[in-house]
């Protein structure tokens, strides 16, 4: 019988089991963006998962979401990454790099006055955002114009090669929570005309773009897309996810991925509809799953071939030796929330192993 600790070969990838570490945004980057030591001693204490995606990483200079989150477009911050790696796969570990636009959630007082792009000017509005000077509301976006898209793109396309030289195995597509290329598929964000607006096809154009763009440096079977089409966060929402959800399956069966990771439910409570039963109805490749998932759960699930493989957050942010954890049946570490943004080793790097507990 299939379960999480069954090795899965993800397009070109093989992992040796089925319980991921999902990408946790956790800002322990210096102020240039570069990663530290912290990063890479983080990484490496997480290296038993089948694989690693490692946090929301800047593909383009000047669209800092967060403050102090990873980048990949200077040296520095490509060396500081293959530091990671090195670590990681000196444990035999696998980790992907998620490359990521943060669009209208990016905000001036974290990008030397730089307005935010989008793609319609339309602000968020359901949360505020944490700056070296305090909270503060997010600002009006400017559209971006059809001509400055292709530059958009070739910034994720330097962003993948800039990981394949940090030693990375793969790399993620951000296209969920809110960020740019999740406001362009939605239609709550993207009130566009012309051909990125309109149809959910124009929506989805953008998405494609980049995902070939990215496949002609690192192969699609090195590549995977994340997507959350039931998130509110961010002031999300599309009127049909779920059709959102069955054409775009389609659509990227086409592009021999590495996998479709897609989140089940929505940051902000509300009642999630079903778009994993027509997800995997219709996307022909792996399926990683994710969002409050317990190891029972991930369990069953990847027992009964609704996914191929789960990806853990909280869990895994608490409990460096998750795998571990699960197979023995044991209790797992509480997560701090206080220590989420912070920068220092409390709440990062301080959480202890199964093994370390016992020679207490």
């Amino acid at each position: 019988m299939t379960d999480l600790f069954t090795p899965l070969t993800l397009g070109a990838v093989e992992i040796k089991n089925r319980i991921l570490m999902a990408p946790l945004t956790r800002c322990r980057a210096d102020e240039n963006h570069v990663p530290t030591d912290l990063i890479t001693e983080h990484y490496a204490q997480r290296a038993s998962g089948g694989l690693l995606i490692a946090e929301a990483t800047m593909a383009m200079e000047g669209n800092s979401a967060f403050w102090r989150e990873p980048g990949i477009y200077s040296e520095a911050q490509v060396e500081g990454w293959k530091k990671v790696t090195d670590a990681v796969h000196a444990k035999d570990g696998k980790i992907f790099l998620q490359i990521w636009h943060g669009g209208r959630a990016c905000h001036p007082a974290l990008n030397e006055g730089k307005q935010p792009v989008a793609p319609s000017a339309i602000a968020i509005t359901n949360s505020d955002i944490h700056t070296p000077e305090g909270k503060q509301s997010y600002t009006v976006p400017r559209a971006l114009d059809d001509a400055e898209i292709p530059a958009i793109i070739e910034g994720f396309a330097k962003a993948a090669e800039n990981a394949k030289r940090a030693g990375f195995d793969g790399v993620e597509i951000h296209g969920a929570n809110g960020y740019l290329l999740d406001e362009f598929l939605r239609d709550g964000a993207n009130h566009r005309e012309g051909p990125y607006g309109g149809s959910l096809e124009n929506r989805a154009r953008l998405l494609l773009e980049v995902i070939e763009a990215v496949s002609k440096v690192w192969g699609s079977d090195r590549v995977g897309v994340r997507l959350s089409p039931l998130n509110t966060f961010n002031s999300m929402s599309d009127s049909d996810p779920v059709g959102l959800m069955t054409w775009l399956s389609e659509k990227l069966s086409g592009y021999d991925l590495a996998y479709l990771h897609l989140m089940r439910a929505n940051f902000m409570g509300a009642e999630p509809l079903d778009v994993i039963t027509p997800t995997r109805e219709h996307y022909k490749g792996n399926l990683i799953v994710n969002m409050g998932y317990s190891p029972q759960e991930a369990q069953q699930v990847v027992a009964d071939g609704i996914a191929d493989a789960v990806a853990f957050g909280v869990p895994f942010l608490a409990n460096p030796d998750l795998p571990h954890r699960i197979k023995e049946g044991a209790e797992l570490n509480q997560a701090d929330p206080k220590t989420f943004y912070t920068q220092g080793y409390a709440g990062y790097n301080d959480y202890p192993t199964l093994d370390a507990l016992a020679l207490a």
